[in-house]
């Protein structure tokens, strides 16, 4: 199973993002994410830290749609993929309604339709050709002139069945979040089909204060257990919180957990480190490359 990490970006300095990238790739990290979360520009920043880490892979985990027409995505990411020359992966996603339309002002009127028209113009413009979509949701007329490009990955951030099956038909896989062995194996691989991707982004603290960090995790997240995609997956996987889904521990419990999330189908684990800064450093080390 490949290893990709996490790069903090919330709150941190753009040096301490390309100096957290340098250890990764020190270490040897598959791939380096960015989140889209309210700070740094996810794409915008890839060749910063793909100068900070050359050679090393690139994701983004995950970028809304709505906020962004798919030319405009597809430019980014085709300049993103040319300036670093590494391997980039398109993590895009609807992210919420409450986002949507409180903060964005967008509607989030039927969202599957949404992503899949969006797909439907996205592809082809990443593959070089024209996107000529007239949907009920957007349009999309042109292409791009980007001589030398290579496509970029495309994987969903998904826990739901629709646009899970929708990354099965027309994405390379998905980005899952508080997603466990169980419901990995039961759901998601199940209705990707296929060789689809997986990559399950997990909550990760080598620890003997197990009990403190998930009270953290609470305090930090225990609100997505509210929203209504993100607790059908927590039932599926059996849990009442989100600080059930977190891998903490001792070296040999958290090899043990991400051993179970290999065998019930992820192919890449997205590593997301929490706790104190020892802690966080012991995490990434264990589960480098």
């Amino acid at each position: 199973m490949r290893t990709g990490i996490l790069i903090d970006e919330l709150g941190v300095g753009f040096d301490a993002m390309t100096a957290q990238a340098r250890e990764a790739a020190k270490l040897g990290y598959d791939t380096l994410w960015l989140a889209q979360r309210g700070g740094w520009d996810a794409l915008t920043a890839l060749p910063a830290l793909g100068a900070a880490a050359p050679g090393v892979e690139l994701g983004t985990c995950v970028v809304p749609t709505y906020p962004r027409h798919p030319i405009t995505m597809a430019a980014q990411a085709l300049t993103a993929q040319a300036a670093t020359g590494a391997p980039v992966h398109l993590g895009i996603g609807l992210s919420h309604k409450y986002i949507i339309e409180n903060e964005f002002g967008y509607s989030y009127d039927r969202p599957m339709r949404h992503l899949r028209e969006y797909l439907e113009a996205l592809n082809p413009l990443l593959r070089g050709e024209k996107a000529d979509v007239h949907g009920e949701t957007l349009t999309a007329v042109g292409g791009l002139n980007t001589p030398g490009a290579r496509r970029p990955a495309v994987l969903l951030g998904s826990v739901s069945p629709q646009s899970t099956r929708l990354a099965g038909e027309l994405a390379d896989g998905v980005i899952t979040t508080w997603a466990g062995p169980r419901a990995t194996a039961e759901f998601v691989v199940p209705t990707l089909g296929g060789a689809s991707r997986v990559v399950s982004g997990q909550l990760i603290c080598v620890t003997s204060e197990v009990d403190e960090r998930r009270t953290w995790i609470e305090k930090t997240y225990g609100g997505a257990a509210n929203v209504p995609a993100y607790r059908a997956i927590l039932d599926r996987e059996g849990h009442d919180r989100i600080s059930d889904t977190a891998i903490i521990g001792d070296e040999k419990t958290v090899l043990r957990q991400v051993k179970s999330l290999e065998d019930a189908g992820a192919t890449e684990l997205l590593v997301m480190p929490i706790g104190p800064a020892e802690e966080q450093a012991r995490t990434r080390e264990l589960l480098a490359t």
